[in-house]
Formats: C-alpha cells, sequence, structure tokens
C-alpha cells in the first residue's frame, strides 16, 4: 500500500519547511508531493530542499485544481492532504492521520485542531468538514471527477460525496496544531475577502453536488 503526501500551497515559504520536515521524516509516506500554486516567493525553493516531487504553477489555479493534480500525479493508495500553512505539525499528526485508513478503519480521516489556537480551534469545531487535514481513499477522489469542484470546495466536496456513498468517515484530533489565518498572511482586507470566496466556492460547490445528484437520481 503505497502513501503520498499532497501539500496545495501559495507564497508559504514561512512554513511550508515546518511541514515538510516531519512529512518526509514519517516511515509511513512513500512520497511528498508539494504543488506551488502560483506563488511568487520562495515556497517552491524551499520544497526542493526537502525529499518532494514539486510541481510549480506559473498562476495560481486555486487550492482544489492544485490537490486534483497532485492526486493525478502519483498511484498512491491513500493521499494525505495537508495544509502548507500549518504550525506545529509533529509525526504522531501524520499516524493520525493515516493509520486509521491504512488499518482498514475508515475511508477518510479528518483532523481537527484541539489546543493549537482559540480561533482556529473553535472554527474547526463548528465546522470540521472544512478541515483540509485529511487521509483519503484514492477511491473517493474518482468520486469527484463527476462533480464541478470550485477553489476551496474541495473539502466539502469530499465531505458530500462520503455521505452520499455511506464512506466510513473517521475525526481524528490533533493536539497542539494550528495553521496561519488568511487575515495574518494578506493582511486584514485581503484576508477577509479571500475567507469571504472560500465561503463563496463552498456553497457553490454544495449547490453544484445537490444540482448533479437530483439530476442523476
Amino acid at each position: 500500500m503505497k502513501i503520498a503526501a499532497v501539500i496545495p500551497a501559495y507564497n508559504e515559504e514561512k512554513t511550508i519547511g515546518g511541514v515538510l520536515e516531519p512529512l518526509c521524516a514519517h516511515e509511513l509516506i512513500d512520497e511528498v508531493i508539494v504543488i506551488s500554486d502560483g506563488s511568487s516567493d520562495n515556497t517552491a525553493k524551499i520544497a526542493k530542499t526537502y525529499r518532494t516531487i514539486v510541481i510549480e504553477l506559473e498562476k495560481n489555479q486555486g487550492k482544489t485544481n492544485a490537490v486534483l493534480l497532485g492526486v493525478k500525479s502519483t498511484d498512491a493508495d491513500i493521499i494525505l492532504m495537508l495544509d502548507a500553512d500549518l504550525i506545529g505539525l509533529k509525526r504522531e499528526h501524520i499516524t493520525q492521520l493515516i493509520w486509521p485508513v491504512a488499518d482498514g478503519q475508515a475511508d477518510m480521516t479528518i483532523g481537527i485542531f484541539k489546543f493549537g489556537r482559540g480561533a482556529t480551534d473553535f472554527a474547526q469545531k463548528i465546522a470540521p468538514f472544512l478541515s483540509g487535514q485529511r487521509g483519503v481513499k484514492r477511491t473517493l477522489f474518482c468520486k469527484l471527477e463527476k462533480h464541478n469542484v470550485q477553489d476551496y470546495g474541495i473539502e466539502m466536496a469530499l465531505t458530500l460525496v462520503a455521505a452520499k456513498e455511506k464512506i466510513n468517515v473517521k475525526q481524528v484530533y490533533l493536539s497542539n496544531l494550528t495553521h496561519v489565518m488568511k487575515e495574518e498572511k494578506r493582511g486584514l482586507v485581503i484576508g477577509f475577502l479571500s475567507r469571504m470566496k472560500m465561503y463563496f466556492d463552498i456553497m457553490t460547490s454544495v449547490v453544484k453536488f445537490k444540482i448533479n445528484e437530483n439530476a442523476s437520481s
């Protein structure tokens, strides 16, 4: 059973190293694939200093396209999705996300921050389906092909498909892990607009999924 980590990254030079270091040292990870999604900083350059496959996109194509490109570039049976802006990623977090899928306990895991930071802990507590930290069987990604998923909507799309197909999903709590918020990375105004775009993409994904589901029934 082959396991690949897929890391979409857009201008994450400050945090990408902290994510890749424990990933590349983990004995269960066979491949680490970084998709630099139109980054204009040193994200790709830093990623190349680790045991990784780096895919550089000239223009930003959005998280969904980046993740799916990473999935298509590997034949791994299990995909570990991680955000590139994580703070405090440890070996045990990686194992927690991977092992239930590799051991047959679940088809997908969803990682929920706990004891990381108040703001990010609370956000994931009320909306765990938005978490970008997941262990996913490749077969679940194959089921996404018939759905037109917009940008950040991939997490919601995976959740919706899992529910429709009655796929076994397990939530795991990732202690002392958090991430950099959009407002911190891009400033208050641009960060807020980016967050609103994310929510719009998520809602668009839900609507399109429901339309496709009704059309096929």
